[in-house]
């Protein structure tokens, strides 16, 4: 969970020839926090107490991890890190992280000029931004108080500048942006009474309410969030609609473009009509009673080798194959045209041949012991 502690800004800040801020602070401590069960999700617990044992909050890798963070104005809604380290660093906690009695005390270098101003004008408290695991476990403290949760686990992300914390602490845990974790519960006297108080960030604003006031604007903050999600819901869900009609229309533009890129000119059409009857011309003289009609290109050159040299011939051949047999026997059909004697070995068998005389004279001979007679 995302938690932040915060304490006063109780020493004189010093500054340097160049203008920067120079000064100690106590930033964390041990001891009970007291958070309502809602907070810790627990909504069945009225109010939670939350110990920091010593060997936690001085553990050595925790107090490691205080060295070189950024200091902030205020708590930033994210995590600090390299990515927006030159936007929301101020300054930064140096390397003498030392523990003062129940405190941790580290020293602090600011070098924003506009931060510093603040300071001297009365923002004097820090806050401590850190990440902290919560195991909920029933104990007594050293000093006699129950808790029902430990803190341990403690990781520093950043110290920020603010305004105020809990009237009458030193240090204590302050939900200074919504992103930032749970609140602690605020006991504050006013007159005889004990009224029970709570700070909770609506919008970005700080509001001090009741316990019951920071349920019910939890509540609503809840709902808020659920509808905004709601709605976040369905405007993805529409946008993919749209994406998907989109992606329809933008299909169905290509195709019209294909199609407009693919139509013939007429003068494309004339060329191919005059191509085809070339190529029908060519395939009547290799096989003049074969029918091409219907055919492309490739199927009547097929079928033109097919009706004079047979199937077995071209089958499971090429396209490249099939077009050499077809000029091969378009040559040889054009040579025996040109042939005078091959034109004569072709005509029919009932062709009468000329013999210039000689059956008759044979005829003669036979005939002639009849004229003696």
């Amino acid at each position: 969970m995302k938690f932040t502690d915060r304490a006063e800004l109780k020493s004189k800040l010093r500054l340097t020839k160049d203008g920067y801020g120079i000064t100690e602070v106590r930033c964390a401590r041990t001891g009970i926090q007291q958070y309502l069960g809602v907070e810790l999700g627990l909504p069945t617990m009225d109010v939670i107490n939350v110990y920091r044992p010593g060997s936690e909050v001085f553990n050595k890798d925790s107090l490691a991890t205080y060295a070189h963070k950024p200091v902030t104005d205020d708590h930033p809604s994210e995590m600090v890190n390299a990515d927006n380290w030159t936007q929301l660093a101020k300054g930064d906690i140096g390397e003498d992280i030392v523990r003062d009695g129940d405190f941790v005390k580290v020293p602090l270098k600011l070098m924003d000029s506009e931060l510093i101003r603040k300071i001297d004008k009365g923002k004097a408290e820090v806050s401590m931004g850190y990440m902290a695991d919560i195991d909920f476990v029933d104990g007594v403290t050293p000093d006699g108080e129950p808790y029902q949760a430990v803190q341990r686990n403690i990781q520093i992300n950043h110290l920020a500048v603010v305004d105020r914390g809990r009237a009458g602490s030193d240090c204590g845990f302050k939900d200074a942006s919504a992103k930032w974790g749970t609140s602690p519960i605020n006991r504050t006297v006013i007159g005889d009474n004990q009224m029970t108080t709570q700070k909770v960030m609506v919008d970005g604003l700080t509001v001090e309410t009741t316990e019951q006031g920071a349920q019910a604007i939890n509540k609503l903050m809840d709902a808020k969030t659920q509808l905004e999600k709601q709605l976040s819901d369905k405007e993805a869900a529409s946008q993919a609609v749209i994406d998907a009609k989109d992606a329809e229309i933008a299909k169905l533009d290509a195709e019209i473009v294909q199609l407009k890129e693919s139509q013939l000119t007429d003068a494309e059409i004339d060329a191919k009509v005059k191509e085809r009857a070339e190529l029908i011309n060519k395939a009547q003289v290799i096989a003049k009673d074969a029918d091409f009609t219907g055919l492309s290109a490739d199927e009547i050159k097929a079928a033109a080798v097919k009706a004079v040299l047979g199937d077995a011939v071209i089958d499971g051949k090429s396209a490249a194959y099939i077009d050499a047999r077809f000029d091969v026997l378009l040559e040889d059909t054009q040579k025996d045209a040109a042939d005078p004697f091959v034109d004569s070995m072709k005509q029919k068998p009932d062709t009468q041949i000329t013999d210039n005389g000689q059956s008759e004279y044979e005829q003669r001979l036979a005939n002639a012991w009849k004229e003696q007679a």
